[in-house]
């Protein structure tokens, strides 16, 4: 866990690079990585335990990218981040994947990322699409959920293509 503390600035730069201490699936070097953090929103607010990034907001480190209309970095009464949320277009990519939905909240403890709201995964060609999707940074798995029994579009949906057929 990532400790933030000291001016506003700090703050944002800490969330920021905590966020997107995201490893790359199948890219180790990522993990922990040093590589400078690039932000960036049309607008960004300060609250006590938070830093709101709003407009085109987006944390960029080494070939992890997290992306939203809104992104909200929510620090712990320690100081430290705890989670970040993000709704409106949300994107999150790492060089093998790219995970979108409407909504996103990683909790940086578990190491969980919950994507809901009309998710699409893709990996390569390979396509899938759901209502929930809980991805795991540290384990690098995926539980792709559909939706609700009744409501429309229920089923999770996929297509696969065997090494290399396109």
């Amino acid at each position: 866990m990532m400790k933030i503390f000291g001016t506003r600035a700090a703050v944002a730069a800490a969330g920021a690079m905590a966020l997107l201490a995201l490893p790359a699936v199948g890219d180790a070097q990522t993990r922990g990585s040093n590589q400078p953090v690039a932000y960036g929103a049309d607008g960004v607010e300060y609250a006590p335990n938070r830093v709101i990034l709003r407009g085109r907001a987006e944390a960029v480190q080494g070939g992890n990218r997290f992306r939203a209309d809104q992104l909200t970095l929510v620090s712990g009464s320690g100081g430290d981040l705890e989670r970040a949320e993000a709704a409106g277009s949300v994107y999150f990519v790492t060089p093998e994947q790219t995970m979108r939905g409407d909504r996103a909240v990683y909790n940086l403890g578990s190491g969980e990322i919950v994507v809901t709201g009309n998710v699409i995964l893709t990996q390569g060609q390979n396509v899938l699409s759901g209502s929930r999707l809980v991805y795991n940074v540290n384990t690098q798995t995926a539980r792709m959920e559909g939706a609700p029994r009744g409501a429309a579009g229920n089923r999770v949906q996929g297509v696969f293509y065997p090494n290399g057929t396109n």
